[in-house]
């Protein structure tokens, strides 16, 4: 059994975990060099048609591919081809309807819609990145069928494709924007992000072609196997990933609309400070508005501290995203033990799933809040004020940890049909970083500094929810206790470690040099320690490719 656990897993987890590596590793040479070349205003367009695009890409992806995955694994398991490609050609009828729509609605309504989230500059990067709503949408028909196999090579090479196109595409458009086109800083550098985000676009559109050709590949090596199953009826299996998506989409949506709705808030409260006290606006913001039409000087001074904000988003966003290789190898797996009725195994899967996560985020968690001042530094010299920066990054570092175990045990109460579950957790924390939020950016002492602690309250509320719920309903539940402990030990007394070195060396060369040796300094603790404690369990290591001869080595038992 640890043998067929680890071909539809580990094997999965791997494969994802290294495309996401190469992801993410792509992400952070794009969005490193693009918060350097956008100024902090111009990242705020950036992002918030980031915001408006997730929204939509949520409603069109979030519940559809999990559903679809879940079905087509307890088809496959069973043995009936028919079965899975019907469910398939349903659901890809589903994919590309919403995704038509979405680009419809982000193509038609940018402008409303950038006024709406209270940044109307945004409005060239709304549109920039409509082609890739839909794009997404129709190859997450093909993702969900591939995971559904187990098969994560597809998923993680079109990942791969799409983020490859992003960086090359997005910062060689925005590079020449703001060498070559004329006109003012402010035009400039709007125009520049808008060039940044259609990179997004292209990216999709061969990524999109390489997994529709992948799909059509192996269509034609399968021609002539013919199976005896008879499929169920389109409409009912329209109705049965619709029972399973639509709550599972309400959770993410609401993730989404919170993020929208607080990015209004925030941008709202801080526009009002700068009313409220003009004496704080720059001569710089002044002069913007009068010589080319900017925005408004009091919105001018909002973004740009909404903007650190956002540029340290994007780094706490990184040890979330690997988490997406585990959650999509989670669901059909636990789902395929569980058609089987081997409750064991999938308990003893979902146990492996929460450590695996925790061992990687608990320390990129702690690297994060120990060195957020020297980190924001390193990666944005000249661009932030690291008094406000540091803080911001460091309480972040909190948060993504609670993300992560969301993230983790969202995929085990979706893969035992307790979808609606997660939708509630989100909906209270939602209402939770609202209020925070309001309360604190509100705060003319606090300011932005307000907006991450609302983030970590949020999701310390859905994880704390969430792992409620498991040990409520789950029939096995996993040990939470023996999946966190080690991997938090390991994690602390890493920071720890990080935060002395980086203290001490920097004194004597400077907070760069002295964060990287750091980090180098977190690095080895932490590899050392997840050795000396034996972090890995016997059975984790058994479900990895080479892992029994692993656990002999370093004499787990």
């Amino acid at each position: 059994m640890a043998k067929e656990r680890k071909n539809t897993f580990f094997g999965g987890v791997a494969i994802l975990m290294v495309g996401s590596l190469l992801v993410k590793l792509i992400g952070a040479v794009y969005k490193i060099p693009l918060g350097n070349l956008l100024s902090n205003e111009s990242y705020v367009d950036f992002n918030t048609a980031y915001n408006v695009y997730n929204l939509f890409l949520t409603i069109a992806t979030a519940g559809l591919p999990v559903a679809l995955s879940k079905t087509v694994s307890e088809a496959h398991a069973l043995g009936r081809q028919n079965q899975v490609d019907r469910v398939f050609s349903v659901a890809f009828k589903a994919f590309l309807f919403m995704g038509l729509v979405s680009f419809v609605a982000m193509s038609v309504f940018a402008r409303p819609l950038s006024v709406l989230m209270g940044d109307d500059s945004a409005v060239w990067c709304v549109l920039a990145l409509s082609p890739s709503v839909l794009c997404v949408c129709v190859m997450a028909s093909f993702r969900g069928y591939y995971q559904g196999h187990s098969n994560m090579l597809p998923t993680a090479v079109s990942q791969i494709i799409e983020s490859l196109g992003k960086l090359v595409f997005g910062l060689v458009l925005a590079w020449v924007v703001l060498s070559f086109l004329p006109g003012a800083e402010t035009y400039r550098q709007r125009m520049a992000a808008a060039g940044a985000i259609l990179g997004v676009s292209i990216g999709s559109v061969i990524a999109l072609v390489y997994i529709v050709a992948h799909y059509f590949r192996d269509r034609f090596r399968r021609r002539g196997q013919a199976a005896a199953d008879q499929p169920e009826a389109g409409a009912s299996i329209l109705v049965r990933l619709l029972k399973l998506a639509i709550p599972i989409t309400l959770g993410s949506a609401a993730i989404s609309l919170v993020t929208i709705i607080d990015t209004k808030i925030v941008l709202s409260l801080l526009e009002r400070m700068y009313t409220d006290l003009p004496q704080l606006i720059s001569p710089e913001a002044v002069a913007q508005q009068l010589t080319d039409g900017g925005v408004r000087p009091e919105l001018y001074m909002a973004q740009g501290l909404k903007g650190i904000y956002d540029k340290c988003m994007a780094i706490y966003n990184l040890p979330s995203q690997l988490m997406v290789a585990i959650t999509a190898s989670v669901i059909p797996a636990v789902s395929a033990c569980l058609a089987r009725r081997d409750f064991r195994a999938a308990s003893a899967t979902s146990e492996s799933a929460l450590r695996i996560g925790m061992i990687l985020a608990l320390p990129m968690g702690a690297g994060l809040f120990a060195l957020g001042g020297p980190i924001t530094q390193l990666l944005f010299p000249g661009q932030m004020d690291s008094s406000i920066a540091g803080p911001i990054m460091s309480v972040l570092g909190l948060a993504t940890v609670f993300v992560c175990v969301m993230s983790l045990c969202n995929s085990i109460l979706q893969a035992n049909g307790r979808v609606g579950l997660p939708v509630l957790a989100v909906a209270v924390g939602g209402v939770v970083k609202i209020a925070v939020n309001y309360l604190l950016v509100g705060n003319y002492d606090i300011n932005i500094k307000g907006a991450p602690i609302g983030t970590l309250a949020c999701f310390a509320v859905v994880a704390a929810l969430d792992m409620f719920f498991i040990r409520r309903v789950v029939p096995t539940p996993p040990s939470f206790l023996r999946a966190f402990a080690k991997p938090l030990v390991a994690s602390a007394l890493m920071g720890a470690a990080a935060w002395a070195v980086c203290g001490l060396v920097g004194r004597y060369v400077g907070p760069r040099l002295g964060c990287l040796v750091g980090i180098a300094a977190g690095v080895v603790v932490y590899f050392a320690l997840v050795v000396l404690l034996k972090v890995f369990s016997k059975e984790d290591l058994e479900l990895m490719p080479g892992g029994e001869k692993l656990a002999k080595i370093l004499r787990i038992r």
